[in-house]
């Protein structure tokens, strides 16, 4: 069975201050990744971002290995905004696993948010992760960034990912 998804819906009003991502971002060149564990690299994403017009906005992100397209990491979950606040919530589910909720403030078109809970399977591989700090930014020229900074069992809070995309629809 296929659900027909109206594209027309208005924007739920208390997203309103979040319409500037909603959309397909591509990176604009292959991102960089590093953390003391795994060796460095560079990926591509597709970011995702759309509403059927209730109070939550729907995302998934798909990264590829820059070089050969090759499958990397993929998250999708859901956005919600505290009415009449700048308060902001992602609820992530990724691939790996792990299972979270990160929490933040809207400032301008900047979303800053860090790990306020998380979950993951039983058998995840070590080393685990322990904290996602997450900022978005919508920069003056029109493209959005990505800084992902994170914290496992054994390492400290540290910078782990960086992109920036293009909107492409």
């Amino acid at each position: 069975m296929t659900c027909p998804v109206n594209h027309t819906v208005e924007l739920n009003p208390v997203l309103l201050p979040l319409d500037w991502l909603l959309g397909t971002w591509e990176s604009d060149e292959p991102g960089e990744g590093c953390f003391p564990t795994i060796q460095p690299f560079r990926y591509t994403e597709i970011l995702h971002f759309s509403h059927v017009g209730q109070p939550v906005i729907n995302f998934t992100f798909s990264a590829f290995q820059a070089e050969t397209k090759k499958p990397l990491h993929r998250e999708c979950g859901f956005i919600r905004m505290q009415p009449g606040t700048n308060r902001v919530a992602f609820i992530i589910a990724q691939n790996s696993g792990l299972v979270e909720i990160e929490e933040g403030e809207l400032t301008d078109k900047q979303l800053d948010l860090q790990t306020s809970s998380l979950a993951r399977i039983s058998f995840a591989k070590e080393p685990h992760v322990q904290q996602i700090h997450r900022v978005f930014q919508l920069r003056a020229d029109g493209k959005l960034e990505q800084t992902v900074s994170m914290a496992t069992n054994n390492q400290p809070l540290m910078q782990h990912l960086h992109i920036t995309y293009r909107r492409s629809s």
